[in-house]
């Protein structure tokens, strides 16, 4: 018997893959068709500091996969949130970056964590945790300060920094690590931060009541110790 030869499929151009829609006429629901699905808005969290590689968001986003990831990245770019690009030499590596429409969900992301802020109690031993996490409550406490600049958060867990009063609302928000030339330095612990989070006190009661500790002369040092 002879055997029939297998002709080869003529291979068909790939469909392009239409995400998900909750297919309502609400602003809410058109929101959520871009940052609804699970991780979106924690990519947004760490971009906020700035361009990241992948492999830097893979390490600071415990719990993702990596297929799982690539493909929140890949929307994102697609929905105008991200975008991916090379950094010139001699880095050369490629990262991903927060459009301006991606930067507009500051506010969305300080709403959540202070929404949210009550749920954190005692630190399950699963919980992941980073030091530049802790940096929306504390812009949110910032908010409204008169003096601008940047502040060097410094916690057991880490250090970070971030930029306060009309600083926060151009560029980065806040970046990974201390501060070239901090205007002032925060020394505090987890526990305060989310005391101030939960709106338990205000910044400025922390520090005076020995919870929180502000070095620096600068304004802004003294303004966030409570002075003018």
């Amino acid at each position: 018997m002879s055997r029939l030869r297998r002709m080869p499929r003529q291979q068909q151009p790939a469909r392009p893959v239409r995400r998900r829609s909750y297919d309502q006429f609400c602003a809410t629901a058109r929101a959520l068709d871009s940052v609804g699905d699970r991780w979106t808005l924690l990519i947004v969290r760490e971009l906020l500091a700035g361009p990241r590689r992948y492999t830097d968001l893979h390490a600071d986003l415990p719990g993702v996969s990596t297929d799982v990831l690539a493909s929140r990245l890949k929307d994102m770019e697609q929905g105008g949130l991200a975008v991916r690009r090379r950094l010139p030499p001699p880095a050369a590596v490629a990262v991903y970056e927060l459009t301006e429409h991606g930067r507009g969900l500051l506010p969305v992301l300080t709403a959540l964590a202070g929404w949210g802020a009550p749920a954190l109690g005692e630190r399950r031993p699963t919980d992941a945790v980073r030091a530049h996490w802790f940096a929306l409550p504390l812009l949110r406490a910032m908010d409204g300060l008169t003096h601008s600049g940047v502040v060097e958060v410094r916690l057991p867990e880490g250090e970070f920094h971030i930029r306060a009063g009309t600083e926060a609302t151009e560029g980065e928000v806040y970046g990974y690590g201390p501060a070239d030339a901090p205007d002032a330095c925060l020394v505090l612990d987890a526990e305060a931060v989310l005391t101030i989070g939960r709106g338990g006190s205000a910044l400025a009661e922390t520090v005076k009541e020995g919870r929180a500790e502000v070095l620096g002369e600068s304004p802004l040092a003294v303004e966030l110790r409570g002075g003018g």
